[in-house]
């Protein structure tokens, strides 16, 4: 029974396949995973907690927004040019910046 020989290892070649992937799968989302905490714990030292707060209710509505603003936040950390730490206030400012203005929409019946 040669086919059976092939395809038991044509199986066997499959799920080392899968299981390879799976792994693969795993260890990106670990690494994602530290990386999203690291970033979270410089977060914390650099904002304070109502700024926090803010950012992650803008996150449930609008993540590419606060992922924009996170990447700021962060890169002005580590180049040292953030002076003191960031407030609601100066949270609220970054947003207005970054968050476009609503248009207006008329409708004219004639």
């Amino acid at each position: 029974m040669p086919e059976d020989e092939e395809l038991e290892a044509i199986r066997r070649r499959k799920l080392q396949e899968l299981q390879s992937g799976y792994a693969q799968q795993q260890a990106r989302a670990e690494q994602q995973q530290q990386v999203d905490a690291q970033k979270q714990m410089l977060l914390r030292q650099i904002t304070t907690p109502e700024a926090r707060e803010r950012l992650a209710r803008v996150k449930l509505s609008r993540p590419d927004v606060a992922g924009v603003v996170e990447d700021q936040i962060l890169s002005l950390g580590a180049s040292g040019r953030l002076d003191r730490i960031i407030d609601d206030e100066m949270m609220r400012m970054l947003l207005d910046r970054l968050i476009p203005k609503k248009r207006e929409i008329k409708i004219e019946r004639r």
